[in-house]
């Protein structure tokens, strides 16, 4: 298969198909949404291909049949009709006051006028943009088609200041109300975002939109997907471990079938470097700060719930954790359940990227010190491979002690059990090790078991009060975790920690291994606190 070029940052369907790009096909989900229905809403997150979509959708009302040859629809669709397109996206700039949204409304509405050939003489935007669809049918004797894309920018990029949001959220309301009243005028709608606002909020009226985000024959509808590795990006899988990719970059599901993040694949096959390409391109302080401000027990995120309600809740006064974390692409649907007349889903990472990246940024946060938290995951990693569980002990006391007492004093979350564990927790999700969680709660306990360098290590995570108790390896023993890993032919490791809440560090660390003929006795410590590294 001949090699093409890598369409790394282009949202040009016709620049794609004219120039030689590599182009999965994705028209058959085009033609199914017309045939099924009239107006249709998709969340997806950054990155993921909304906008070549609604471009592909463009090129097709429009009859720009060249561009097709080859395609699905090519042989599917009647290139004899073309319909006037209305194209509006928010995605460049940004809007801090709505004097900038209604401007940015006009920039819109004067690039279509200018597209379509029309001149409107409403002074307002909602009124101009009523005209621009009334007339546009009336002049090419065709319905509309109206395509939005990141209808929500202007209210995301606002949300730390909610009283602003909220403004931007009825401004573009009085916009998209347009769409509802003009019903009879319009062939086809489709608005696509990354969050999910509830349609009272933002499309009030607009009963007939359809919501695809969770439908499951649209789940590939965007990012690519095993097969279309194979079939289209063949000639660049040369000198790449296939399962390394689907650990790095696939797992994303919307209830159907899981796909990878275009973006990553792309600067992948580009460096043959596995890195968190996705991740860097603008994960928000935003996120992080919620996260942090509200406590959020990090080991709770390799599994969390949610239902419809819950996860379609995007609301400006009130934005749950497990809503924000879906759509903005750092959790998927890993399952899904009926309770009732209910369906939960269940909550995960979809991959090691997102995994590694958001615990790296979490655990920079929780310490309150970025370079500290960085030389800290290299001694980490240093350690697990020398196998020293002194310098392992050492290590962690050291990142403990670390912590700048202010950081203490002037954050609440450092005042209950869990951030510890969390602290603990994400040094190494931050890694990328394989990681199992065997249970974990928000009242400090952690027990986790880290596969690395062929060896197995449980941990069991105790904050106490001021003197040790050696509960923490005996938990280990009681229930017996050891037994699961056995058939790994592996040496294990319990390791039992115990963590004062008065002192702020260890004042336990016992570790007992079992298997593999290891001659090494059990190393533990409990007392004055050693000399940070």
């Amino acid at each position: 298969m001949k090699r093409k070029k890598l369409p790394t940052g282009i949202y040009t369907f016709a620049k794609i198909r004219g120039e030689d790009y590599y182009y999965v096909d994705k028209t058959p989900f085009a033609l199914q949404l017309i045939e099924e229905g009239s107006y249709y809403f998709l969340s997806r997150p950054r990155r993921f291909g909304k906008s070549l979509f609604l471009d592909t959708l463009a090129e097709l009302f429009q009859a720009n049949e060249p561009l097709f040859r080859g395609l699905y629809a090519h042989e599917h669709w009647d290139w004899g009709i073309k319909y006037p397109v209305i194209r509006l996206s928010f995605g460049g700039g940004l809007m801090r006051d709505r004097a900038q949204l209604e401007a940015k409304f006009r920039e819109l509405l004067d690039i279509n006028q200018a597209k379509l050939g029309i001149t409107c003489r409403q002074p307002t935007a909602p009124g101009c943009f009523a005209e621009l669809i009334q007339s546009a049918e009336q002049k090419y004797g065709q319905r509309v088609v109206i395509l939005v894309d990141e209808y929500d920018k202007p209210i995301v990029d606002n949300l730390t200041q909610p009283e602003l949001a909220r403004e931007m959220r009825d401004g573009l309301r009085n916009l998209y109300s347009v769409i509802k009243d003009n019903d009879a005028q319009i062939k086809f709608a489709f608005i696509t975002g990354v969050s999910k606002f509830s349609k009272v909020s933002i499309f009030s009226g607009l009963n007939n939109l359809e919501d695809i985000t969770l439908n499951v024959g649209y789940s590939a509808i965007c990012g690519y997907t095993e097969d279309d590795l194979d079939e289209v990006f063949a000639p660049e899988l040369e000198g790449l471990d296939r399962q390394q990719i689907r650990d790095w970059y696939n797992g994303y599901n919307w209830t159907g079938e899981a796909v990878y993040n275009p973006y990553d694949l792309l600067l992948l096959f580009d460096s043959h470097l596995f890195r968190c390409y996705w991740f860097e391109t603008g994960t928000p302080t935003f996120l992080i700060d919620v996260m942090t401000g509200r406590g959020v027990f990090s080991p709770n995120l390799e599994s969390l719930s949610g239902d419809e309600d819950l996860l379609g809740s995007f609301d400006i006064d009130h934005i749950s954790t497990e809503a924000l974390l879906w759509q903005t692409g750092y959790l998927t649907i890993q399952g899904q359940r009926h309770t009732g007349a209910r369906i939960d889903y269940q909550l995960g990472y979809p991959n090691l990227e997102v995994r590694s990246a958001l615990n790296n940024s979490l655990t920079k946060a929780l310490m309150g010190d970025p370079s500290q938290a960085s030389r800290g995951m290299s001694r980490l990693y240093d350690s697990l491979m020398s196998g020293d569980f002194e310098r392992l002990h050492q290590h962690f006391h050291s990142l403990y002690a670390s912590i700048p007492h202010d950081w203490y004093r002037n954050n609440p979350i450092t005042q209950y059990e869990g951030y510890w564990a969390s602290v603990f927790y994400s040094h190494f999700a931050a890694l990328g090790l394989d990681i199992r969680l065997e249970d974990a709660t928000n009242q400090g306990r952690l027990d986790m078991a880290v596969l690395f360098n062929q060896q197995v290590y449980l941990f069991e995570f105790k904050v106490v009060e001021l003197v040790p108790e050696g509960k923490a390896l005996g938990q280990l023993k009681i229930k017996n975790y050891a037994e699961k890993y056995q058939a790994l032919n592996q040496p294990i490791h319990l390791i039992g920690i115990e963590f004062s809440k008065e002192q702020r560090n260890l004042i336990a660390f016992e570790v007992e291994t079992l298997g593999q003929g290891r001659a090494d006795g059990p190393y533990a410590w409990g007392g004055p606190l050693p000399e940070s590294e």
